[in-house]
């Protein structure tokens, strides 16, 4: 008869040991945690467990939590926002796979977070950046700026979600998992069409050759069985190799790395001398702010970027370009009904 789990010995439990994280990976894959979360959060839960001590999870509560957690903000300084992902992970671990009640009331010293604008370039800074650009990444940037999307939005764009009848792109499961739908510049449009042309030839050649497959989300891969050989399901920008998907082994087309993107962005900026720090994200701050300077509605501009809160958005109206010219200071105001009165 085999030992109950009670009776087993954990002080020679080790992370590395495929038990523990691989009922986390499952767990996550069955509520359709991305890839990336899902590795940040095996990430944080190994470390969690190597701070203290390789002890399993259940014989540690509040006091090793918190521990962790202040040593991430005091000895490692990381950034709030990644001291909130390390607790959502061992959050995570102990409601969701441990079924095991947590603390509600975490005390860790916690990151500062501070208060930081976003970079944003002005309109002749974006020409300059995108003529320095040429290729599939010129396009994958001007649809960012045109549309305001995220790094991996553009990446995950999908044949199906590009409306060229009304002008829109469909943003599906974005962040926070909701979806929504955002400007197509009409004058990308041509390109787009010519590009689609482009990957549509790659696709054919897939088929041919009986590789044809995509990564669908959600378990749709199990209702439609096809879906992932069909056109419509393709990424707008595939990789140019197949390549193992990690949570199946599936030979599949992924799209493109963001990376490729990352370092097209950076070299354009280097060879126009940009003296700011320019990423990716970068051209979605400067769609939104551009927005703002030109009188859009702030909660047309909330809904394009995909924010929850209209505090969010509001972060822009703090580096939008005033126009000064037609300010008046009040001290020459005050100067001015002097000179009048006498």
């Amino acid at each position: 008869m085999s030992q109950s789990e009670s009776d087993v010995n954990f002080s020679k439990y080790k992370p590395s040991s495929p038990r523990i994280m691989d009922q986390v990976r499952e767990v996550l894959r069955y509520h359709h945690y991305g890839i990336r979360t899902e590795e940040a959060y095996v990430r944080w839960i190994k470390q969690f467990i190597h701070f203290n001590g390789t002890r399993h999870p259940k014989e540690m509560g509040k006091y090793e939590i918190e521990r962790f957690l202040t040593h991430l903000a005091v000895n490692k300084n990381v950034a709030a926002s990644t001291q909130n992902q390390a607790l959502n992970a061992i959050v995570f671990l102990y409601k969701k796979v441990l079924d095991l009640p947590i603390a509600d009331d975490l005390a860790p010293i916690r990151s500062r977070k501070p208060v930081r604008l976003p970079v944003v370039l002005s309109k002749s800074e974006v020409a300059q950046l995108l003529s320095a650009m040429t290729g599939v990444t010129l396009l994958m940037a001007q649809l960012m700026y045109g549309g305001g999307l995220r790094v991996m939005e553009v990446l995950r764009l999908r044949v199906q979600d590009i409306d060229f009848g009304n002008g829109y792109l469909m943003i599906r499961d974005g962040k926070g998992g909701k979806d929504r739908s955002t400007l197509l510049a009409p004058s990308l449009i041509l390109e787009l069409k010519n590009h689609l042309e482009s990957v549509r030839s790659m696709f054919d050649d897939d088929v041919d050759k009986g590789v044809a497959n995509v990564y669908l989300p959600n378990a749709l891969a199990k209702k439609y069985l096809h879906a992932g050989k069909t056109w419509e399901w393709q990424y707008v920008f595939p990789s140019r190799k197949l390549s193992k998907d990690p949570r199946g082994g599936e030979i599949r087309r992924h799209h493109m790395s963001d990376t490729v993107l990352g370092k097209a962005i950076k070299s354009a900026k280097n060879k126009v001398s940009i003296d700011k720090r320019v990423t990716s994200h970068t051209l979605r701050h400067s769609f939104a702010t551009h927005l703002l300077e030109a009188g859009t509605n702030i909660r047309v501009v909330q809904k394009l970027l995909g924010h929850a809160d209209v505090k969010t958005t509001e972060i822009y109206t703090h580096v939008l370009q005033q126009n000064l010219s037609s300010v008046m200071s009040p001290l020459e105001a005050l100067f001015g009904k002097e000179v009048d009165s006498r």
